[in-house]
């Protein structure tokens, strides 16, 4: 934490948390505002919808490409550079979507904004953990949290209606226009929250020093498995939204919001219930509190699919429910990974968020395609990469119980 946090930000401490949370939209904004869209590029440029799904891929890997550097970036040069620079060059990679004339050209500008977006998701959680003790920490984690969950759920309907009345150019237009507005924000507004005593050399020998202090840490690995993973049993329904919406659903792109609504309304109750429960209850135990409502909702999920028709009047409630559980234990998961590694919490964000991109990414790539003709197969695979997370849970809860806060006697 940085000895002289206290007179960084003077503001309320819910005025950072926007100011994070609007960093931290600029990667699901990117993804949401344009899906509804989908049909209509596709159309315009001529693209299969194999070509479609690889707009989302590009992004993904190239999200999860940048933040192995992104944090490490943070930690020597300061958390404002990088964050000023990671948001010109979104609007700048926004114009060149607004401009291609093919599917080639949109997955260039696409895969540079996936590069550009990282920044403000990994330097904002070493910001809070900067400013913050542990549980104010989690408060503001969750906040943030709630804050970021307005824009996905307003992200759909904005771009619905400017594709309905305008054309799929003006939706990349609209996020360019947004990337202008955050970087003034942030070059008025963000604090260097990176006290210069706990600033690490740049040099390649240390770098590498780093990543393989925290990568090889079998703790940091689960954690980030334990995060991350779940996140795309809920992400993997956003991924498949033209087929599962507008196909199985038959919902028309412009009532695309509900199915969002619900999900952000989802994680935004669970982050409430996170800052609430923070300090209060052992942070293990809201972790397995947000697991076992996971596990809970994803079998039933795959129970209804199995036995009924899909329709938009109950199978988007086993989501938001989902989305609750997500959000209830990943600020707590988030600041565990953080505090395993206090001296390098930006380049410890970055690995996080690397681990949970190129999931995002191969969900993108793979399994979206494979999964999303039928609503049994998603619930299926929503099930099962919820799994993964749980297991890698349990597992470090047996072997390394200090690192969640356990005694070896005393793991409930």
């Amino acid at each position: 934490m940085n000895p002289d946090a206290d007179k960084l930000w003077t503001a309320p401490r819910w005025a950072l948390a926007v100011l994070l949370a609007a960093l931290g939209m600029l990667g699901p904004f990117s993804i949401d505002t344009y899906i509804p869209a989908f049909a209509g590029i596709a159309q315009s440029l001529d693209a299969t919808p194999v070509q479609m799904q690889q707009t989302l891929s590009a992004y993904l890997f190239g999200f999860a490409f940048m933040n192995l550097f992104h944090g490490a970036l943070a930690d020597s040069f300061g958390r404002r550079p990088v964050v000023l620079t990671g948001v010109a060059v979104f609007t700048l990679a926004s114009v060149g979507c607004a401009l291609s004339q093919s599917i080639g050209a949109l997955v260039f500008f696409r895969a540079l904004q996936g590069l550009s977006t990282g920044a403000g998701i990994v330097v904002s959680r070493a910001v809070i953990r900067d400013m913050f003790p542990p549980a104010d920490a989690q408060r503001v984690m969750s906040q943030v949290t709630i804050y970021f969950g307005v824009a996905p759920a307003v992200a759909p309907i904005v771009g619905g209606y400017l594709f309905v009345h305008a054309d799929w150019h003006a939706i990349f237009w609209f996020l360019a226009g947004v990337g202008v507005v955050l970087w003034v924000a942030n070059w008025r507004l963000l604090p260097e929250s990176l006290h210069p005593t706990q600033r690490q050399p740049f040099r390649a020998r240390n770098l590498l020093r780093g990543y393989w202090q925290i990568g090889s840490d079998p703790r940091f690995f689960l954690l980030a498995l334990a995060s991350g993973v779940p996140f795309n049993g809920m992400f993997l329904y956003v991924l498949s939204a033209p087929a599962f919406l507008g196909e199985h659903l038959q919902l028309r792109p412009t009532q695309f919001f509900w199915f969002f609504v619900l999900t952000i309304g989802g994680i935004m109750g669970g982050a409430w219930a996170s800052g609430r429960l923070a300090g209060k209850i052992a942070p293990r135990r809201q972790i397995r509190h947000g697991f076992v409502i996971m596990l809970a909702v994803s079998l039933v999920n795959v129970a209804a699919n199995a036995l009924f028709a899909a329709h938009a009047a109950w199978a988007l409630v086993p989501i938001a429910v989902f989305a609750f559980g997500w959000a209830l234990m990943v600020p707590v998961v988030t600041l565990m990974v953080l505090d395993l590694f206090p001296e390098r919490r930006g380049l410890a964000s970055s690995l996080q968020a690397v681990v949970g991109s190129v999931a995002n990414g191969v969900v993108a790539g793979v399994i979206a395609p494979l999964v999303m003709h039928s609503t049994v197969t998603l619930s299926i695979a929503s099930l099962l990469m919820m799994s993964v997370g749980l297991v890698a849970w349990m597992v470090l809860r047996r072997r390394w119980p200090e690192a969640v806060g356990a005694s070896p006697r005393r793991l409930a």
